[in-house]
């Protein structure tokens, strides 16, 4: 739309790095829990047949991004941790993330960098369980990137299987789910061909298409908000985008 003056975000020249970098220590604290041992998620019920492990997909994020949360605040409570987390929080019902999570890490005139991390839980032997996860919706990222273009919105896929142990003594079945691999991505570097937009809610979101298999490509947040808004108005057409542009104030009047 040639006729719109659009508020161009440009992030900090060192944003790759501050991406790389919480990319990297995300990664480091799941795969060590996952290696160590600590991947376990034990759920104790009075069901003689234990949990109905043909639908727990259904309910296992919760407990999954529960799991996350909890192995991040261990960490941050040992001030000096190798990973440089110094502090955890947990994101608010309508947040557009999960979790935030702040490193110590020498960044423009700050000394750490935040993360805001969407916890995503796929089951090792269910195929299509959580493969195409949506992840946010498009009018508040869009937004995001506006107030800060080096906001850092990254996605952590979980996977994991769950079964059952039973107790000899009560006869119960106890369930054990149990994460068995991580994926990390910094949602502006997904590729265009693996992140899709669906119309179906609100303002449309954005949606992996296999959160399994997803290539990085490394762009700037404006080349990012331009792919973007292409997805939108192939969708939904130039006059619905302009309406949010102006509701949002990502575009210059007057």
């Amino acid at each position: 739309m040639t006729d719109v003056i659009y508020k161009v975000p440009r992030e900090s020249d060192d944003y790759p790095e501050s991406s790389k970098f919480v990319v990297g220590r995300i990664s480091q604290i799941m795969e060590s829990a996952i290696k160590t041992g600590k991947n376990k998620i034990f759920i104790q019920t009075n069901l003689k047949k234990g949990l109905p492990l043909e639908n727990i997909n259904k309910v296992a994020g919760p407990f999954v991004e529960a799991w996350a949360l909890e192995q991040f605040e261990i960490i941050a409570d040992d001030q000096g941790n190798q990973y440089q987390l110094i502090n955890v929080e947990h994101g608010k019902r309508l947040d557009p993330f999960d979790i935030i999570l702040q490193f110590k890490y020498k960044k423009n005139i700050t000394d750490y960098v935040s993360a805001n991390l969407d916890v995503k839980a796929t089951a090792e032997d269910i195929k299509t369980s959580g493969k195409s996860p949506n992840i946010t919706s498009f009018a508040r990222i869009r937004s995001e990137y506006i107030d800060d273009p080096d906001y850092i919105f990254v996605v952590l896929s979980l996977k994991h299987k769950v079964y059952g142990e039973k107790d000899q003594k009560t006869g119960l079945t106890n369930g054990i789910m149990e994460i068995v691999s991580c994926s990390v991505y910094d949602l502006k570097y997904i590729s265009e061909k693996d992140l899709n937009y669906n119309p179906a809610l609100g303002t449309g979101q954005l949606q992996i298409r296999d959160i399994h298999y997803v290539d990085i490509i490394q762009r700037t947040t404006w080349e990012f908000l331009q792919m973007l808004d292409k997805k939108f108005i192939r969708s939904r057409g130039k006059e619905e985008w302009l309406r949010l542009a102006k509701r949002n104030e990502w575009i210059k009047e007057g």
